[in-house]
């Protein structure tokens, strides 16, 4: 096998590719040595790259992860995406008669790892973290991929796929979580006091919901099923644009997959309008500085606004960011997160307040306070404050007419 080649084939032919991979020999081994831990080498790297070396910033304000807590956590994940892999595929084997399809532990095996192409490839965007949208994109063109490939090696009929695929979507996304709650552990301030986590469901409609200390999160599957019913329609547009052969039709599709992805929700604020939202001062805390983006990738956009306040010893950094389609997933009630916890040196909140999704962190000694908000339009409000305590960080984030912000229609796509 070509390496170079099959990435080609599976992201840009996968139609044709995927028939090609059910009839090559193969085995576990050689998929990992051949291909999976290659590739898996890539966002590992990246991430080590982008955390410790580049750093995150914003407004002249940087972080970097304390280089050797770096260097573990990127071998601590580099080894839990491998068994991440491995764990999915045992899953998508198991669920197959579930869905019409056949058992097979071997095809399984091939379709979590060609899928996985996509999303790995997109680690790369990790080098800058700025950037790391982007990675989240590539991501979800796995979607496709799996949903593409589950009737060819596990024999599904394809009117059981996009509930097969949605399904593995979910169990997807609860392994990414305990993988992330792991390696947050080798990471400075990221230890929980242990994992004996639980993962059911209940509620309505099969929700799955994620348990570890201080933690639960609720996935509702119908939500996800329905994005994989709207992925199917702009799938077909894709197929039709491959079988015509024209590029530009092709690209335009693949923006149609992404969009469709992204909740149909419309394009985002414009970034002057955030911008226009940032008042020049607050709190008796004078604006400094300012700074506005927007942009879009593959159908999907995203617009930002961000400012920074100071008075003496105090500093307030503001930011409102919408990215459409994604935003509005994010506060659509799909993917819920409540959380508790406490540590010598801080304590941190996640809770619902009707439709709006917040959370709060604050370090005992009063020099840092945060304070997030999603708006129910998805609309983000992040402050962090530098010797301000929380309740002050609370106080002026409320002040900014949210909702008036939540009322905001956002623009029809053209």
């Amino acid at each position: 096998m070509n390496l170079v080649q099959r990435i080609q084939d599976i992201l840009l032919r996968p139609k044709t590719t995927w028939p090609e991979i059910d009839r090559e020999a193969a085995s576990p081994a050689g998929l990992y040595t051949n291909y999976l831990m290659i590739l898996a080498a890539i966002p590992a790297i990246a991430s080590f790259i982008g955390l410790s070396i580049v750093g995150v910033g914003a407004l002249g304000v940087s972080f970097r992860v304390p280089f050797f807590s770096g260097l573990v956590n990127m071998v601590v994940g580099y080894v839990l995406s491998l068994v991440m892999v491995f764990v999915l595929s045992l899953i998508v084997d198991a669920l197959a008669p579930t869905f019409k399809g056949q058992k097979n532990s071997l095809a399984a095996l091939k379709l979590v790892v060609f899928a996985a192409t996509a999303g790995m490839l997109g680690g790369i965007f990790s080098i800058l973290p700025a950037l790391s949208v982007l990675g989240l994109l590539a991501a979800l063109y796995t979607i496709y991929l799996i949903y593409l490939g589950l009737p060819v090696l596990m024999k599904c009929p394809e009117d059981k796929a996009v509930a097969y695929t949605a399904t593995v979507v979910v169990c997807g996304i609860v392994l990414g979580l305990v993988v992330g709650a792991l390696s947050a552990l080798t990471l400075p301030g990221g230890g929980m006091a242990g994992m004996g986590g639980m993962v059911g469901s209940g509620g309505k409609g099969g929700d799955v919901s994620i348990s570890v200390p201080g933690t639960e999160i609720k996935v509702d599957t119908a939500a996800i099923e329905a994005m994989g019913k709207k992925m199917e329609e702009a799938g077909k547009k894709m197929e039709q644009a491959q079988k015509s052969g024209d590029s530009a039709a092709a690209g335009q599709a693949m923006g149609e997959i992404m969009g469709a992805l992204g909740g149909g929700a419309g394009a985002p604020l414009p970034a002057a309008d955030l911008k226009a939202l940032l008042p020049e001062s607050l709190g008796g805390l004078a604006r400094t500085e300012i700074e506005s983006s927007g942009g879009q990738v593959a159908g999907l956009a995203g617009s930002s606004a961000k400012a920074r306040y100071a008075a003496g010893n105090k500093q307030l950094e503001l930011s409102i960011t919408d990215l459409g389609g994604l935003g509005a997933i994010a506060a659509s009630g799909m993917i819920g997160v409540e959380s508790d916890r406490e540590t010598a040196d801080k304590v941190e909140r996640t809770y619902m307040q009707g439709k709006r999704t917040l959370k709060e962190e604050a370090r005992k000694d009063g020099s840092q306070s945060e304070f997030t908000v999603m708006l129910a339009n998805g609309v983000m409000v992040e402050a962090t404050g530098r010797q301000i305590d929380l309740g002050t960080v609370k106080g002026l984030v409320n002040g900014l007419a949210l909702d008036q912000l939540e009322a905001k229609q956002r623009p029809a796509k053209p």
